[in-house]
């Protein structure tokens, strides 16, 4: 490697938050292997299934505001 990786780290932690985020993602994909095609299939089944829940009124929904205050109550 041409960089020193102490310095690419001193220059990587002057970026703005949401960049080191993105950053720390990208490295992280790098180095775990991609999706397989199957688990790839069955999620996107889940997630049409789900919204189509959602379209007819088949699945409750929750509103956030009731969720949020649900989870700070049970941090109590």
């Amino acid at each position: 490697m041409s960089r020193n990786l102490n310095d690419l780290f001193r220059e990587a932690a002057q970026l703005p938050e949401e960049d080191r985020a993105t950053l720390a993602g990208l490295l992280i994909e790098s180095i775990e292997p991609g999706p397989e095609a199957d688990v790839e299939a069955a999620w996107t089944a889940e997630i049409a299934k789900r919204s189509a829940e959602i379209k007819t009124g088949a699945a409750k929904t929750i509103p956030w505001e009731e969720v949020r205050k649900e989870l700070f109550r049970s941090k109590t």
